[in-house]
């Protein structure tokens, strides 16, 4: 039996006792990093991806030209292995009238929830950027009563300015809320952009960030460096993902290494788990 002084005094403390858990963010792989492997053995290449202990896959891409029922067996397979696909990346086929519906069916099957456009054509004036922004806010309206959604992937033409501003910036104004911005750090970094300016200037729209590094201290091979190495500010980038910018998971993405294409996503893993862990958030 406690008194009820004491049992006020409990209530009163509980919401600082029982403070909420941070959600923990699942740490994926751009299935591009390994894609001559994968090209070989996709099986093979899954299995070796589980084992490194990624918990996310994102298809390039290549997968729009799967069959549904291969898209079954790669999905049991995932499934068999613990591993999730939360997002695929697509060229302009899978933005035409037929190419939408093939997308969503592929999609569908993996259980992705984000049909990513992995960049764009040149575009060279504002009122085309804006024509963009319309056209993937009508895909968001195809997508989302069936419980996906669209985003952008960036590349570093869309951080040059048209006209007096930046494309992204354009895109952003665009497209609503509910459009994922998926941030392609390396490329970001290599326009010489803030990737955490970005992510606090929208907030809850970076839900997918590749974490892909860039060195600017290896001009020849700028993006030739392991996860970590390079000249990103990753603690306070995990800081404002996590804080306001809303991620749902980290993918790792690597366009080569001195070490071979699994090798160089085992080394990124390992790296990147000892940095987010020890990022202050």
């Amino acid at each position: 039996m406690i008194s009820r002084r004491q049992f006020v005094a409990l209530s009163a403390a509980a919401p600082f006792g029982l403070r909420a858990t941070p959600k923990r963010i699942p740490v994926g792989l751009e299935l591009y990093s390994v894609r001559d492997e994968f090209a070989k053995d996709a099986p093979a290449t899954l299995r070796s991806v589980a084992r490194m202990g990624y918990e996310v896959v994102e298809f390039y891409a290549s997968y729009f030209q799967w069959s549904t029922a291969y898209a079954m067996q790669i999905r049991k397979q995932l499934d068999d292995l613990g591993l999730r696909c939360t997002s695929t990346h697509n060229g302009e086929e899978s933005f035409t009238t037929d190419g939408l519906k093939k997308a969503i069916d592929l999609n569908n099957v993996l259980g992705s929830r984000y049909i990513v456009m992995a960049g764009s054509a040149p575009i060279s004036t504002l009122d085309g950027w804006r024509a963009l922004g319309g056209r993937i806010t009508g895909i968001v309206g195809t997508l989302t009563p069936l419980g996906m959604r669209s985003g952008f992937h960036n590349h570093e033409n869309e951080w040059e300015m048209v006209e007096g501003k930046r494309p992204m910036d354009v895109l952003a104004a665009h497209t609503p809320a509910e459009f994922m911005l998926q941030l392609d750090v390396g490329t970001c970094m290599a326009a010489r952009q803030d990737p955490v300016a970005w992510i606090r200037s929208n907030p809850g729209r970076i839900r997918s960030i590749h974490c892909k590094d860039w060195s600017r201290w290896r001009p020849w091979a700028p993006y030739r460096v392991l996860f970590g190495e390079g000249s990103t500010p990753w603690q306070q980038l995990f800081a404002a993902a996590e804080s306001v910018g809303g991620v749902e998971d980290y993918l790792i993405e690597q366009e080569g290494s001195h070490y071979s294409q699994l090798e160089t996503a085992r080394r990124c893993l390992s790296n990147w788990k000892d940095m987010h862990r020890a990022s202050p958030r």
